[in-house]
């Protein structure tokens, strides 16, 4: 990978960690309602993962999903309107943190059922298996999600039909309060997808040059044809399981044990090592997320709610777009 490449992966996963300080702020001020699950420590296991997708290729998330919106090309802009609750977010205001979604872009959105998204993803592999597509499906979840039935169903299901599914575990240690020692009976989560006839990997997911490495070949062997892979991401995220938890069950030596490990500061570390870079040069970068990100957030204080009388659309398909007639010949 040459220097602009990694330039271009330090800015995404920059701008991941510079996108959920300002939603902290913003929740702080109270402008921000609901639940709100913030990606801060994990940038390095979406960017690795998602680096050596097409455009239309699937992606599906977790509800620690606002990272996976921007990565994939989302606006920042309707990113922070979403979670102001206005209606020129990316959902309309209707979906707030854990539902961000953008089909336009082959997101199909943040689960808030933990496990939920499995399914899906065997659904969108099925389809671009049956149609001839050559699309691959990038699914993420946690590791709590791996002590869920549907779990297991879309994993068994996954194998079974070989379909084109990159299953990508970010195992951050905690199941909201619950430390895997406590919830799983098996540590470790590739040990346990290996029970499901595919290749599992255990990876470190605090380096973004593993984690690319890795779904490299994850995304190789299901664009062609050969079925899933499990991608098992050790990581941390720095705060708590959301803004309202204070994570008072962690102590201060673990937490800088991993603080150690920032996957920000580590590519910086490489692409200066490797390239020679300047500090001047990510300071650049930094500075232009900045503006990006102050702007977001002046949007999204423009920003109205939807009026009450459209609240109940979107929930059913146009009977007349669906009917036999508009959608040609069966």
């Amino acid at each position: 990978m040459n220097k602009k490449e990694l330039m271009r992966a330090y800015r995404q996963m920059y701008l991941a960690r510079a996108f959920e300080t300002r939603v902290a702020e913003q929740y702080t001020r109270g402008r921000i309602g609901g639940f709100c699950h913030l990606y801060t420590g994990e940038e390095a296991v979406a960017v690795g993962a998602l680096w050596h997708l097409r455009p239309e290729d699937y992606v599906l998330g977790s509800y620690r999903d606002h990272a996976y919106y921007l990565i994939r090309g989302g606006d920042p802009r309707k990113a922070m309107a979403e979670l102001f609750g206005h209606s020129d977010g990316c959902c309309k205001g209707k979906g707030g943190s854990m539902h961000f979604c953008d089909a336009g872009m082959n997101f199909f959105g943040g689960y808030g059922i933990v496990g939920g998204m499995c399914p899906i993803a065997v659904g969108l592999g099925l389809a671009a298996q049956r149609l001839g597509e050559k699309r691959v499906v990038v699914c993420f979840f946690g590791d709590g999600a791996t002590n869920q039935g549907v779990y297991h169903e879309a994993l068994n299901m996954g194998t079974l039909y070989q379909l084109p599914i990159v299953w990508v575990c970010e195992n951050n240690q905690y199941a909201i309060g619950t430390s895997v020692p406590r919830s799983s009976a098996v540590e470790s989560m590739s040990r346990k997808a290996a029970a499901y006839g595919m290749p599992a990997e255990t990876v470190d997911g605090m380096d973004f040059f593993k984690m690319q490495s890795v779904s490299e070949r994850a995304v190789a062997r299901a664009r062609a044809g050969k079925g899933p892979t499990f991608i098992e991401a050790k990581c941390y995220r720095y705060r708590g399981h959301s803004m309202s938890d204070p994570a008072t069950y962690r102590s201060k030596e673990e937490v800088e044990f991993w603080r150690q490990r920032d996957p920000l500061p580590r590519m910086r570390a490489a692409i200066r090592h490797d390239f020679e870079a300047e500090d001047r040069e990510f300071e650049e970068v930094e500075a232009e997320v900045g503006r990006l990100l102050s702007e977001a957030v002046a949007f999204a204080e423009r920003g109205r709610e939807l009026p009450v009388e459209r609240l109940y659309e979107d929930l059913y398909v146009d009977e007349a777009a669906a009917s036999p007639t508009s959608a040609g010949p069966a």
